[in-house]
C-alpha cells in the first residue's frame, strides 16, 4: 500500500511539473538568403588614333594593292599551325563567326554607326574586309568572363596626345578629341537599350580603358618628349571623369615606330607612382611583321595592314585587361565599384564633329 502511494505521488508530481513547464520554443526561422548578384554588362572603352580605328586586312588578296593576300587575317588563321588556337574566328563554312557574348559600338569618323556582335568589320572602312584591335581584345575578355562584354570604341586617324587628345590637367587648351571621346562614350552607354536590346535589362559596369595611340606624337620631337607627362595626365583625368581612381588602364606600345623616346615614354608613364596602380603597359614591337610578308607593304604606320599583327596586339591588350580586372576584384567587391558619371547637360555637352545623321551597317 505504501508503494502504491509513493508511485501515485510520483505520478502526480510529474503531471504537475508538466503542467507548469514553459511551452516548447519554436525553431528559429531560416536566415534570409543573400540577394542575387546584379545582372551586369562589362563595359570597356577603347580609344586612340588610326591603329585603334583598324587597318588590319581580313581577306583582300589582289596582287597590286594587297600583295596577293600575304599576311592578311584569313591566311593567318587558316595556316595549319594556327588553326587550333584561332579556329573559333571561323565558322565551318569559312564565314567569320560572330560572338554572342561580346558586342561592339563604334561611331566612325565618317559618321557610320557600327553596333553589333563582335566579328570582323569594326574598322574605319564601311566594309567587312578590315578590323582593328577590338577583335583580339573582345575575344580575350569574352573567353574569361561569364557576363556579356561591350566594347565602346572611339578613334580618329592622325591625332596626337600633345594636342588633339590633350587632357585638361596637362594645361593649355583641352584637346577637342579628348572631349569628344568622353562625349561619344557617354552617348554609347545611354544608347545600350536601343542598340543592344539583349543587354537592355543589364546594368552597365565600366571596367576598363584601353589606349592605343602614339604615331603622331612620335613624329614630333617636342610631343615625344612630353608624352610621358601627357599620358599620366590622360590616365588621371579619365579616372577622375569616370569617378574611379583605380580604373584599370591598359596602354599599348606604338611598336611600329622607331622613335624610342616615344616608346620609352609610354612605358615609363604607366609606371609613374601617380597612376601605376591598375595601369599596365603592353609591349607590341614583337608583333611587327616584315613589309614583304604583309598586305600593305608601304603602310608601316598601319603595321603594314598585317592581320596577324592586329590580332595579336588585340589579344595582348585584352589579356592585360583581364589580369587587371581580376586583380582588382580581389580587393574591390563589385558592389563597391564606382557609378557611371552622369552625362553632361545639353547646354554644356561638347558638340561632336560627326554628321548629325548617321547610318548603320552590318558587319557580316
Amino acid at each position: 500500500m505504501l508503494k502504491l502511494c509513493m508511485n501515485a505521488a510520483v505520478f502526480v508530481g510529474v503531471v504537475a511539473a508538466a503542467a507548469t513547464a514553459a511551452p516548447p520554443v519554436p525553431p528559429a526561422p531560416p536566415a534570409p538568403s543573400a540577394p542575387p548578384a546584379p545582372s551586369i554588362v562589362r563595359v570597356y572603352l577603347l580609344a586612340g588614333q588610326s591603329n585603334m580605328e583598324g587597318h588590319g586586312v581580313v581577306d583582300l588578296d589582289d596582287a597590286r594593292d594587297y600583295n596577293g593576300g600575304r599576311g592578311n587575317l584569313a591566311q593567318f588563321v587558316d595556316a595549319p599551325a594556327n588553326r587550333t588556337r584561332w579556329s573559333d574566328l571561323r565558322n565551318a563554312d569559312g564565314s567569320w563567326s560572330k560572338r554572342d557574348d561580346v558586342f561592339v559600338s563604334y561611331l566612325t569618323e565618317q559618321g557610320t554607326q557600327k553596333a553589333g556582335a563582335l566579328s570582323v568589320g569594326y574598322a574605319v572602312y564601311d566594309d567587312a574586309h578590315h578590323f582593328g584591335p577590338e577583335l583580339g581584345i573582345g575575344r580575350a575578355l569574352g573567353a574569361r568572363f561569364d557576363e556579356p562584354v561591350l566594347l565602346i570604341k572611339t578613334a580618329w586617324g592622325g591625332k596626337s596626345l600633345a594636342k588633339d587628345f590633350r587632357p585638361p590637367s596637362a594645361g593649355g587648351e583641352t584637346g577637342r578629341y579628348y572631349t569628344q571621346m568622353l562625349s561619344e562614350f557617354r552617348a554609347a552607354l545611354a544608347a545600350i537599350p536601343q542598340a543592344f536590346p539583349e543587354l537592355a535589362d543589364r546594368t552597365p559596369r565600366v571596367e576598363g580603358f584601353i589606349w592605343f595611340q602614339g604615331w603622331n606624337d612620335g613624329c614630333e620631337d617636342k610631343a615625344a618628349a612630353e608624352y610621358q607627362e601627357n599620358l599620366v595626365h590622360l590616365i588621371s583625368d579619365v579616372r577622375a571623369e569616370l569617378h574611379d581612381p583605380t580604373l584599370p588602364f591598359v596602354v599599348g606600345e606604338t611598336g611600329n615606330i622607331e622613335n624610342m623616346v616615344l616608346r620609352e615614354a609610354q612605358k615609363n608613364g604607366c609606371a609613374r607612382r601617380e597612376v601605376a596602380t591598375g595601369t599596365r603597359f603592353v609591349a607590341t614591337r614583337q608583333f611587327l611583321r616584315k613589309p614583304e610578308d604583309s598586305p600593305n607593304s608601304g603602310h608601316g604606320h598601319h603595321w603594314f595592314g598585317n592581320g596577324e599583327s592586329y590580332l595579336l596586339i588585340g589579344d595582348a591588350l585584352g589579356c592585360a585587361m583581364v589580369e587587371l580586372v581580376q586583380a582588382r576584384a580581389k580587393v574591390v567587391a563589385p558592389s563597391e565599384s564606382k557609378p557611371i558619371a552622369p552625362a553632361a547637360s545639353a547646354a554644356s555637352a561638347p558638340k561632336s564633329s560627326a554628321p548629325a545623321t548617321t547610318r548603320s551597317i552590318t558587319t557580316s
